[in-house]
Parts: C-alpha cells; sequence; structure tokens
C-alpha cells in the first residue's frame, strides 16, 4: 500500500483542484458569466445553490458507495463529473442550460468533496485516520489561495468560458490520475470476511462465508441530531462569512483597504488552526479542539461588533483560525464517536443539513444585513455560541464497538 505521505499529497492536490474550480468559481466568474449569458447575478448564484442541493442529496448515496467499494472508483468517478460538469458550464447559453451545468458539477460535489475524501481514509486507515484528515485539509487550505487568482488571470485572458475549459481539463489530466493513484480497498463485505478468517485461523473455528453487505450500525440518535446540527450551522457560517465578508467589513467601518488585507488573512489563518489541530491538539479528543474552535467566530464577532474597524485583523484571524479546525471536525467527530463501520453513509446523512445551509446562507445573511447592516454580526455570533452549545453537549463514547471491516 502507498506510503501514507503520497495518499495525504495526492488525495490533497486533487482536493484543492476539486474546491478551487467549483465552491470558488463563482466567486471570481459569476459577472462575466451574468453579463455574457444576460441574467442577473442573482441567478448565477441560485444555480450554484442549485447545485449544493443536489450534492446534499446525493451524498449519502456517495458515501455508501465508498463504504462498500473504497473511495478510489468514487473519487475518480468524479473527476470524470467535474469534467463534464465544467464543460457544459463553458458551452452555456442562457438560464436552463446555466442550472443544468451546476446541477451536474453538483453530482460530482457529492461524490468529489471533503466529505468523499474523509471517507475514503476512514476506509483505509479507520480509526487513525485523523492525522491524514488533518494532513490533506492543510494542502486544500489554499484551494482559494490558488483558485481565486487562477480564476481571476485565466478569465482575463481567454475569458470565462475558456476558464472552465481549462478547469474541466485539469481535472481529465490531473485530479483523475491523482485520485486513480489512490490505494485500493476490498469490498466492504470480503474485507469483513477476510478478517473474521484471520481472527479465527488460529484455532480452526468454522467462519459463515456471506458477501451480504453490512447494514449501517445504529447510533444514539441524540448525538447524531447534535452533531448534525453543529455542522449544519458552522458550513452556514462559514459560506455567509465567504459570500458577505468584504461588505460587512465595510459596513462596520473597516476601509475596503483594510477589508481586503482581513479578507486575505483568512486563509493562512485556516491554515494555522489546522496546524495546531495536528500538533498541539492531536493527542487530544476532537471534541476539546471543536469546542475551542467553535468559540473563536463569536469572540471575533463581538469584537468586531463592538469596537468596528480596530477589531477587523482579530476578527478575520479568529474566524478563519476557528473555521479551519471546524472543517476537520467533520470529518473527525463521527469517527471519534461512532467509529468506522458504515462512516462514509453516516457522513454523507449527517452533511445533508449543513449543505442546505450551505445553499441558503449567503441569501439569508445577506437578507439579515440588509435589514441590519453590520448588527448582522450579533447573528452569526449567536449562531457560533449554539455551536460551542451543542458540542458541550456531546460526550465522548466511554469505548467504541470493534470493528470488521477497518483494513
Amino acid at each position: 500500500m502507498p506510503s501514507r505521505t503520497r495518499t495525504v499529497l495526492s488525495l490533497g492536490t486533487a482536493q484543492t483542484l476539486a474546491w478551487a474550480s467549483t465552491y470558488y468559481l463563482s466567486a471570481i466568474l459569476a459577472a462575466p458569466m451574468a453579463r455574457d449569458l444576460g441574467v442577473s447575478l442573482a441567478t448565477v448564484f441560485a444555480a450554484f445553490s442549485a447545485g449544493l442541493v443536489i450534492s446534499a442529496f446525493l451524498g449519502p448515496r456517495a458515501g455508501r458507495s465508498i463504504d462498500a467499494l473504497g473511495g478510489r472508483p468514487v473519487l475518480a468517478l468524479s473527476s470524470l463529473v467535474f469534467a463534464g460538469g465544467l464543460a457544459a458550464l463553458g458551452f452555456s447559453s442562457g438560464r436552463w442550460s446555466l442550472f443544468a451545468a451546476w446541477m451536474v458539477i453538483g453530482m460530482g460535489m457529492a461524490g468529489g468533496l471533503y466529505e468523499a475524501a474523509f471517507a475514503t481514509l476512514v476506509r483505509l486507515y479507520g480509526r487513525d485516520a485523523r492525522n491524514v484528515i488533518t494532513g490533506i485539509t492543510l494542502i486544500a487550505g489554499f484551494a482559494s489561495t490558488v483558485g481565486w487568482p487562477l480564476s481571476t488571470a485565466l478569465e482575463g485572458w481567454i475569458g470565462w468560458r475558456d476558464t472552465c475549459f481549462v478547469w474541466a481539463g485539469l481535472h481529465l489530466l490531473l485530479g483523475l490520475p491523482l485520485n486513480l493513484s489512490l490505494p485500493r480497498h476490498l469490498p466492504q463485505a470480503q474485507a469483513q470476511v477476510s478478517a473474521q478468517r484471520e481472527a479465527v485461523s488460529a484455532s480452526a473455528a468454522p467462519v459463515p462465508a456471506t458477501t451480504a453487505a453490512p447494514t449501517l450500525p445504529k447510533v444514539p440518535l441524540r448525538s447524531a441530531l447534535l452533531l448534525a446540527l453543529v455542522f449544519a450551522l458552522t458550513w452556514f457560517i462559514s459560506t455567509a462569512m465567504a459570500a458577505h465578508l468584504p461588505t460587512l467589513l465595510t459596513a462596520s467601518g473597516v476601509s475596503l483597504s483594510m477589508a481586503v488585507t482581513a479578507g486575505a488573512l483568512i486563509g493562512p489563518a485556516q491554515v494555522a488552526g489546522r496546524l495546531l489541530e495536528f500538533g498541539v491538539l492531536r493527542r487530544a479528543h476532537p471534541l476539546l479542539s471543536a469546542r475551542l474552535a467553535a468559540v473563536m467566530h463569536p469572540i471575533g464577532a463581538v469584537a468586531l461588533a463592538l469596537f468596528g474597524a480596530p477589531a477587523a485583523l482579530l476578527f478575520a484571524l479568529l474566524h478563519g483560525a476557528g473555521n479551519g479546525v471546524l472543517t476537520i471536525a467533520k470529518g473527525t467527530l463521527p469517527l471519534a464517536l461512532f467509529g468506522p463501520q458504515g462512516y462514509g453513509e453516516r457522513q454523507g446523512l449527517l452533511m445533508v443539513p449543513a449543505r442546505l445551509a450551505q445553499a441558503l446562507a449567503p441569501w439569508l445573511f445577506g437578507l439579515c444585513m440588509e435589514q441590519w447592516g453590520a448588527g448582522a454580526l450579533w447573528i452569526s455570533a449567536a449562531l457560533g455560541a449554539l455551536v460551542f452549545v451543542a458540542l458541550a453537549l456531546l460526550h465522548a463514547p466511554a469505548a467504541l464497538p470493534p470493528v470488521d471491516n477497518a483494513p
């Protein structure tokens, strides 16, 4: 099996490409798309939201496939779907073809972004996947740092349509080979039978030969609901800030140049938070690091609301660091609380509310800003505090059941 370092580098690079060419694409290309297609800017973002909704509902199916087959075929297929969707986006001629293209991209997002990558790593490394999950987020944390300047440069040079074609080509020439280079997995049922046979080989005990796919292990409903709430609120805050941060900062009395500077700090702050998780907090339970991260946005938001411009950089650093650690928590908390068996499907189910919240966040938080201006910060601060409360109500299990299918 390839080394963990090679796996992290391959999957981290593929994830950087996936995020840069999908989630971060509209921020740069939405305006030229709208002008060329004769639609409003809101329509372009609505098409993007439609793609997120599609990814939410297909996420559990993608996770179930990773549980059964491993992540390699699912992630490789996502590269092909991304390429097809981006090519369709480049060929779009109006409202309906725009929506259709983003819905295809949404299909790729269901099996090609962090949730699928996390499930792939858990399928490979079982309960030891925490550090490799952190590793790929360290690399892919630079997706906006790479994607935004590259999309901007390409759009100015060859236009938005050819920019989409370039991204599509990168998925075929770079993303697909990287995903295909990931380790192969045995199908889950075969892995179970193999593990059972090895366990009893010394005593020559009979092993029931079954190939039936295992059912999703039951987990405490209360814990699952609390975790789904944590993910939904976290994604809402993160997406709302990504969409409205410059406007929010200027509404708080921050100059445009300072707002740009603060926004540029969020990416490095996310990486710094992930380095903290990888270093100081790596031996702590993921619940502890998640709780610490959850309070960072509320503290920064309250400071910005109370003190205005002087607190802008502090807000950006706290929000970015907290968001960076909570991104890792989306992968490590389900693993720590519920174990690796059935991880992919469960992760897909837990993320359905989060994807829907993500799709609605730009619009809903925009309405809040129209109504209250900089006062909308109190809304995001309250939601961040609610994340902390939900995490405080979650408790680590005394012990997890033994796992039969961990490779």
